[in-house]
């Protein structure tokens, strides 16, 4: 199998960090999203971002906007995302070979280097059911892998009200892919300025 297509999510608001576009803030003198696009690409075939079109700088990616209005949260770029692979798939077979989409956030500079095939390693093992990554005791639902048929029933969720990934992954019986806790953590995400400064330290760290 061909590597799987990867969707970063980078459509949030960003209220902890006083509105700006969090994807854009310098992290080593690099966009924090490109931290995220370098940890993916050894591990991924195609890779797009999530987010509104016009919002971010052109990072030589395929943009996708919501395909359901007023950003109803991550699970909407998880369903824009499922589509994308979706509408490429040729009538013999999927977009490289898959029949899933796999997807991240924009501010996890740290994920796993073998986040994808730990994802599908679990997926062989119930390939109908959603996987979402797991280290210590936390979940991390939107480093997941979707299986693309599930997306109309996705669909249907998110208009009848269903925001929390959470939720969702637990109504569809999602499968875990668990991960060693590591230092620094794989799944820390950036959410305020002081998540920033601790992520500049850990990579000066030796």
């Amino acid at each position: 199998m061909n590597a799987p297509a990867v969707v970063i999510l980078a459509g949030g608001q960003s209220r902890r960090m006083e509105g700006k576009a969090k994807p854009l803030l310098p992290l080593q003198n690099r966009p924090l999203i490109q931290h995220v696009i370098d940890r993916m690409a050894p591990q991924a075939g195609a890779i797009a971002i999530n987010a509104p079109l016009g919002s971010l700088p052109d990072f030589g990616l395929t943009m996708l906007p919501d395909t359901i209005p007023d950003q109803p949260g991550p699970l909407a770029g998880i369903l824009a995302a499922m589509l994308w692979v979706k509408d490429r798939t040729p009538q013999n077979g999927a977009l490289d070979g898959s029949s899933f989409v796999i997807t991240v956030p924009a501010d996890a500079p740290f994920l796993p280097g073998d986040l994808i095939p730990r994802l599908i390693l679990t997926h062989d093992e119930a390939p109908d059911y959603p996987v979402i990554a797991a280290s210590g005791m936390r979940r991390h639902p939107v480093c997941g892998l979707w299986p693309i048929a599930l997306a109309e029933t996705l669909h249907m969720e998110i208009t009848k009200g269903t925001r929390r990934v959470l939720d969702w992954t637990t109504q569809t019986c999602a499968r875990i892919a668990d991960f060693p806790e590591t230092v620094p953590d794989s799944f820390f995400n950036i959410n305020t300025p002081a998540d920033l400064t601790m992520a500049e330290h850990l990579l000066d760290a030796p």
